[in-house]
This record gives C-alpha cells, structure tokens and sequence, in this order.
C-alpha cells in the first residue's frame, strides 16, 4: 500500500454525511421527548439548571447543548443557554410556526429514542442501535467485531493518517508510541513520511493481532511493530518521544481522559512530543457544527463525546504539558501537540 499516495477529490463531505448522522435524532429527541426549546423560552438556564429540570445527565448534556448552539438554535451568554430567534420561533409550542407535530412522527427511531435514555442515565446505547449487540467496549474483546470496527477505522485512516503525518512536524524525535492504535494505519503512515522514525503500536488482544496482519500486509513490518497491552490497566510502554493517540480520547469520559493523559505524562520522554488526533470542538463550544454533530454519535454508543480545547488544555497544563497547539488536518480533524 503506497501511503503517499493522496486522492484527486476531497472527500469532506461524505465524511461529513457519516459522520453527521445521529445529529438530526438527537434534535428530534430534544424536541419530542423534553420539549427543551419550549421549556427554555422563558427560563434562561445554565447547563446544571436544564440537567437538574429534566434529571438528565451532564456528559451527554453538555453534547446536545453544544449542537444546538452551533445549529444557531441557542446562544451562550457566560454559562447561561439562551433561545435564539428561530427556536423560539419555530420549535416553542406557544408560537403558531410550532414544528413540534412535524418532529413527532420521528419518535420510534430507534436512535431517537436511545438518546432520551443516553440522557437519564449516561450510559452509552449499544453500538449502532443493535439490542442484541454488546456495549463497544466489550464488543471488541469478540475477535470477529473487531476485526470488522477495526477495518471501518483502517479504511478512514488511510485517508486522515496521511493528512495528520503531513502536518506534524516530527524533527528530533525517533520512536512513536500509537496508543490504541487498532489497525496501526496511523503508525504505518508516520513512519511512510517521516522516514526517520520507527513506531509501535499499543493494542490489547485480540486487536493487537488484526494490527499485527495489517501491518504485514502493508510490508511496513521493519519499520512498524506491535505490543500487546492494555492501556487501562498497564502502565505505557517507556523509551518513546512521540505519543500518538488518535481517535481515541473520543470514546471515554473526562476521568477516563485524564488517567490516560497523566500515563502518557508519566512515560513519554523528556522533552517527548504527545500528538492527539480527533475531533475537536472549539474553545468556546459554539462549534464548528460538523463537529458537534459528529460528537452527538460518539455521545450516543460511547462513554465520550468530541472534547473542546477548552477541555483538554486544562488537563494537558495540569500534567505539565507545554507549547499546546492545535493544527487542522483533514475532513473536521485537528491534531493537539503538547511538549512534555
């Protein structure tokens, strides 16, 4: 696989399509089951006001009022959630423009109706809506779903790895750590542009063998290696200058978040380089909207949401982290460099 080679076309928007897709339940969910617009037209209310009124929970809170704030229909002023014009307009049940039946006939999606119970209990739904399916997490320990989730991941990062390596200047550093790295996509395509390196890749079983085959059939084997571990229970492996961690972070809670910033913290090398790529809403969680809306899909079969600069930078200086700096990439992602 040449993984210099790049495409003719961009593909943002179908990147924007998938990824976009629970955004238009989770507003119908807002609409059918809380009548949260209605509700907020006379009550301007913080985040901790509307969880404590509607007994909903703040992870996934906070992701529907970051959509809606970037769909236009709600504004932030300091911590309070304001209507704006066109929900107050077209989404309050005393305005005669009232859309609330239109959205009513929506309310047997079944993802629709898995974000009112994402809400009550932040607790993920299981992954795509299947009932019979296990949560993601465990879902991965069964050889067979994680072969399939790991080459949908694979199949995007030959796309966004390339556009990551391009933009990460990697000079002085020699041996990258992919934490989580499934496939090792990411790994093989930092090592394909920067010659210099060597990589690892950190994955518990059985991912750490699906990498294993990848990596063969790519022919990046002398350049790409695996170890088998959890990046849970396990400390981080030592002697490596870049910590790479991509799309990862997403899919955990800000305590989880943090456990796995502070082990990068602990076993990066001094003056080591941690890389974080993903999705990222902006410091003042107004958006972009193909972002929120993408955070409303992890929000939904995660424990994690899409996290704001505002977010992680606390946490990384917290750590000890320097120099943080966010770069865009491709197709919504960005890459969060910090200096240890």
């Amino acid at each position: 696989m040449d993984l210099k080679l790049t495409p003719s076309t961009d593909p943002l928007m179908v990147y924007r399509y998938r990824d976009g897709l629970y955004a238009a339940d989770l507003l119908g969910c807002a609409i059918i089951f809380l009548d949260l617009l209605t509700w907020l037209k006379d009550r301007p209310s913080t985040k901790g006001e509307i969880c404590s009124h509607f007994g909903i929970a703040e992870r996934p809170t906070d992701v529907m009022l970051t959509l809606f704030v970037a769909m236009g229909l709600l504004r932030r002023e300091g911590e309070t959630i304001h209507l704006n014009d066109v929900a107050g307009e077209h989404l309050t049940a005393s305005s005669q423009w009232y859309l609330g039946p239109y959205y009513a006939s929506l309310k047997e999606r079944p993802v629709c109706k898995d974000f009112l119970q994402v809400l009550k209990t932040d607790k993920p739904a299981n992954w795509g809506s299947f009932k019979s399916e296990k949560d993601w997490a465990r879902a991965m320990e069964d050889e067979a779903f994680a072969q399939s989730f790991t080459a949908a991941m694979d199949c995007r990062g030959v796309y966004l790895g390339q556009a990551a390596a391009k933009k990460l200047d990697c000079g002085g550093c020699k041996r990258l750590l992919d934490i989580a790295g499934g496939s090792g996509i990411y790994a093989c395509s930092m090592v394909a542009h920067h010659p210099h390196l060597s990589a690892s890749v950190f994955e518990k079983p059985p991912v750490d063998q699906v990498a294993a085959r990848a990596i063969e059939q790519r022919g990046f084997t002398q350049k790409v290696s695996v170890i088998a571990g959890n990046m849970f229970t396990e400390d981080l492996p030592s002697g490596y200058d870049i910590h790479f961690i991509s799309n990862v972070l997403h899919d955990w809670n800000e305590p989880t978040v943090r456990k796995l910033l502070a082990k990068s913290a602990k076993s990066l090398e001094a003056d080591g380089m941690l890389v974080i790529h993903d999705v990222h809403i902006n410091e003042d969680k107004t958006g972009p909207l193909p972002n929120a809306s993408y955070s409303a899909l992890l929000m939904h079969s995660t424990e994690g949401k899409c996290y704001s600069l505002s977010e992680l930078y606390p946490m990384l200086r917290e750590l000890g982290f320097t120099k943080l700096q966010m770069i865009e990439t491709a197709a919504d992602r960005s890459i969060v460099t910090a200096r240890k």
